[in-house]
């Protein structure tokens, strides 16, 4: 089994929290002081360098103004319209 953080659904959750905060009107910075943490920490997470728990998620997802069920609702429908492969690369059989 693959790790999620090889996935393309890993790169929508990340490009959606981006995407939701950008229209927010919010930069990194913001985000960062209402979470209370530097602003690196919002760009690994935009990027997918830092991956974060669902707890994180919610609180992301409250800094930037966003109904966690909402946002879980918008990432299901991306992810499943990407079909979300496994793996980015084409290796198989290494778990």
């Amino acid at each position: 089994m693959s790790k999620s953080a090889f996935t393309k659904s890993n790169d929508e959750f990340c490009a959606l929290l981006k995407e939701l905060r950008v229209s927010k009107g919010l930069t990194q910075a913001d985000v960062a002081e209402r979470l209370r943490l530097p602003q690196s920490y919002v760009s690994k997470v935009e990027t997918g360098e830092r991956r974060i728990d669902f707890v994180e998620t919610a609180a992301f997802c409250g800094a930037i103004g966003v109904d966690l069920a909402a946002f879980a609702k918008l990432f299901s429908k991306r992810a499943s319209r990407g079909g979300v492969p496994d793996r980015r690369d084409s290796k198989q059989g290494d778990s």
